[in-house]
């Protein structure tokens, strides 16, 4: 069965660890989907190991076949802003048109919500990708940057709570 089968047939199991909790398998798996997406796919060089995981929450979203689907991190506030942030937001290649991030980005804001209620959210969201993450909540705030060679915006979303619903 074809990896794209197995997520279309069956949601994919979710982990929400802190960096202390991870395993080296699944600190391993991890790093190389980011790095398969953000280092070759978009051919983006960057150091990837930024200091922050370490104080970060990582999800690790798992196929039934226990492959590494998706991932994202979750850092809270005063690391990289002043509201607590989603991160690393990937999914892998083949599951792209399978609405597993939507998948992900759920698992993320409602694990964020848990974590820190009542706080608005905020990413730094790659530009093309306004619409999507406009899906859940998120609205631009601020100009366009370059991150990496990628054109970014900072996007925020009101706390859950606060969110119409969908």
């Amino acid at each position: 069965m074809t990896v794209e089968a197995l997520v279309e047939k069956q949601q994919m199991a979710w982990q929400w660890l802190s960096f202390q909790e991870l395993n080296t398998l699944q600190l391993y798996q991890a790093m190389q989907l980011r790095q398969r997406v953000f280092v070759l796919e978009q051919t983006c060089v960057f150091q990837d190991a930024d200091g922050i995981d370490v104080d970060s929450w990582h999800g690790l979203g798992y196929l039934p076949n226990g492959e590494l689907g998706a991932y994202a991190r979750i850092v809270p506030p005063g690391k990289a802003f002043e509201y607590p942030s989603i991160g690393r937001v990937v999914t892998a290649p083949e599951l792209r048109g399978k609405r597993a991030g939507y998948e992900l980005m759920q698992q993320a804001m409602a694990q964020t919500a848990a974590l820190f209620p009542g706080n608005a959210i905020k990413i730094g969201a790659q530009a093309h990708l306004q619409r999507f993450y406009g899906s859940f909540g998120f609205e631009p705030v601020g100009e366009l940057y370059d991150e990496d060679g990628i054109s970014h915006i900072h996007m925020i979303a009101p706390p859950l709570s606060q969110q119409p619903s969908r």
